[in-house]
Parts: C-alpha cells; sequence; structure tokens
C-alpha cells in the first residue's frame, strides 16, 4: 500500500475501531460501538488474509450492517432490566404518594401541593387542604382522589 507508506492497512482499522469505542463512551447512545466492533474485526480480516481497499471497505459496511442490526435484534429481543424503572420518570414516582389540595379542584381541575412543589390536578371536586392520594398522571397534570382515612369510630372506639 503506497499510499500509507509504511504503516499496514489492519493497524489503520484497529485504530478506527478503538477511536469509535472512545467515542461511544463520549457520545450518548449505544450506536458507535457496532462501528467499533465492525472494524476491529475488519483489521483482523486484514491482518489474516490483506484484501484490497475496496474489499476492506467492503468489508467493514457489511460488517457495520450485520452487527447493528443483529445487536438490535437481540436488545429488543432481551431489554436490558433496570433496577429503578422509574429513574428518571418524576411523574410516575409520585403514584401512589399522597399530597394535599392547594388550590380547590373545581370543575375537575385544582393545584396538588406533593413535598415542596405544587402541581396542576385532576381529581373530584375537593376542598383546599383535603388529602388526596395521587393515582396517575396525564402529561404534566397529576390524577388524584381523596384520601381515605381510617375512621376511629370504626373500631368501636366512639
Amino acid at each position: 500500500m503506497d499510499w500509507l507508506g509504511d504503516i499496514d492497512a489492519y493497524w489503520l482499522w484497529f485504530a478506527l475501531g478503538l477511536v469509535l469505542a472512545g467515542a461511544e463512551m463520549v457520545v450518548p447512545g449505544v450506536y458507535l460501538i457496532w462501528l467499533a466492533l465492525a472494524a476491529l474485526a475488519t483489521g483482523a480480516l486484514t491482518f489474516a488474509f490483506d484484501p484490497g481497499i475496496p474489499l476492506q471497505i467492503v468489508n467493514f459496511v457489511f460488517l457495520s450492517l450485520i452487527i447493528v442490526f443483529s445487536a438490535r435484534r437481540i436488545l429488543a429481543d432481551t431489554p436490558i432490566a433496570s433496577s429503578d424503572p422509574l429513574l428518571n420518570n418524576r411523574m410516575g414516582r409520585l403514584v401512589g404518594q399522597t399530597g394535599t389540595v392547594a388550590l380547590a379542584i373545581e370543575h375537575g381541575e385544582g393545584r396538588v401541593r406533593h413535598g415542596d412543589s405544587e402541581w396542576s390536578a385532576r381529581g373530584p371536586e375537593l376542598a383546599a387542604g383535603t388529602r388526596v392520594r395521587i393515582t396517575g398522571f396525564d402529561g404534566g397534570t397529576l390524577i388524584v382522589e381523596p384520601l381515605a382515612l381510617p375512621d376511629a369510630r370504626a373500631d368501636g372506639a366512639a
């Protein structure tokens, strides 16, 4: 390879693979790692068989396609389970929690205070100060219902 000088082509493929793998750590998403694997595999094939530049490029393109689509299928069939699936879903974390009606819910809409935040809320007609349970959310609006507290008289203490 006279245009490369003294550098063998497989070293360039290995270098490209390492650069792509390093870029995967910086760039969000999981895409460059598959191209890095294709470049490393092309480097190994180039080392073993020493094909010409056009065949090396064809190898890289086909290996990239095969690895990307195979990984996509494998990851779709076996998704990675998270120990905290609601990590980035703040509204989802609020479901099941309790709050207090800050602005009376009238005509199905009002505001609910949970912790140090106030949220738009939908639910039945409720006066300000009523304790509510958050049962769901729709966009940025909480769906609430009145919190049914145990009645002390129901236990026989009257």
